[in-house]
This record gives structure tokens, sequence and C-alpha cells, in this order.
């Protein structure tokens, strides 16, 4: 794996990638962040939610169905993707020119959840399957607050595994991290 610790070097590398991979915490950003990078070069936008997991009634889809659904995706030479599930990085890191990691503390996270869930309160937001309404649970809040601890190690895991020197990644910690890259592309932050 690369890392890259400079925001002006990643920026420099979007300009000119076709794959892009957001992956992070809910409620830490990467939507936003990859819809913003999305309209700024014309990518494609893949909200995994929406596309491979969710059915309506909040029904998970088959494993088997997301990975051939999703293998069938990434074939398609220009697109930003929106989603962690470290279940198919085999399959999505070897097609991804850089990969943004949304990184945030678990507290911004939680806050970003429970904002966007009073937001769209009995309503599905535009990156989840038609009949799937937001909602924040108990369950989801304790993923939220233990995700560093759980879950980060799962995802360097997979990246290790995956996509050794494939690609670069840079974490973004902060929100001031992410408005310095978008206006670095020339986005509105």
């Amino acid at each position: 794996m690369a890392w890259l610790s400079d925001v002006r070097d990643a920026a420099h590398r979007l300009k000119t990638a076709d794959r892009v991979l957001v992956v992070g915490c809910s409620g830490g950003g990467k939507t936003t962040l990859a819809r913003k990078i999305a309209t700024r070069f014309s990518l494609p936008f893949i909200s995994m939610d929406r596309e491979f997991f969710w059915l309506p009634g909040r029904v998970a889809r088959a494993r088997p169905e997301q990975r051939a659904l999703i293998a069938e995706r990434i074939k398609r030479d220009r697109w930003i993707m929106d989603g962690t599930n470290t279940s198919s990085f085999d399959l999505r890191l070897p097609r991804t020119d850089i990969v943004l990691w949304v990184r945030m503390p678990r507290l911004i996270c939680v806050w970003g959840a429970v904002s966007r869930w009073l937001k769209w309160i009995g309503r599905t937001r535009p990156e989840m399957t038609p009949g799937c309404p937001e909602q924040v649970d108990l369950e989801f809040l304790r993923y939220i607050w233990n995700f560093e601890k759980k879950h980060s190690p799962m995802v360097l895991a997979a990246m290790a595994a995956h996509g050794p020197d494939v690609f670069p990644v840079l974490q973004l910690k902060s929100r001031h991290q992410m408005r310095e890259l978008l206006d670095l592309l020339g986005s509105p932050a």
C-alpha cells in the first residue's frame, strides 16, 4: 500500500484517476465527498448501499448476488464508489486508482449519522435503495462508536491482502482536510 500524506499529492492524482474508492465509517462524510468529486470530474457515482446491498424494505441482497453486481460494475472504465464493505475488496481494489479513507473521529461520525437521520426521517435518501427509509438505532450507533477499534483493522488487513502497491491511499481525518482537498480540486466544499 502506498500511503499519501499530502492532500496536494492526492488532489493531483485524483485529477487523472478514472476509478476512485471512498471508504470510511458511516456518518463521516464519505458519500458527500464522493458525490462532490463525481460531479467535479464527471465520474459515475456508485453507492454500494443503493446498487448492491439493499433491496426495498431494508432486505439484504444475497452475498453472491452482491458480488456478481459489483464484479460487473467495476469493469467499467470510470467510476467513484462509496462503500467500505471489506468482503468485496478483492474485486474492487485491483481496479482502483486511488482510495480516499474518510477517517473522522467517532463523535463526528455519530453526529453525522444522527443529523442525516433527522434530515431524512421517514424518507429514503438518494444513496439508498427506494423503500429503505433513513433509520438510526442503538446497534447502528454502537457500530459507529466502535468502528475504529473493530473495523479499521479489517480495512487495513483487506487493503494489505488485496491491494498491496496497487493504489495510493489518503486518509482524511478532519473536515478541514476534506475541504482542502475539494478546494484543490476546484470543487465547492
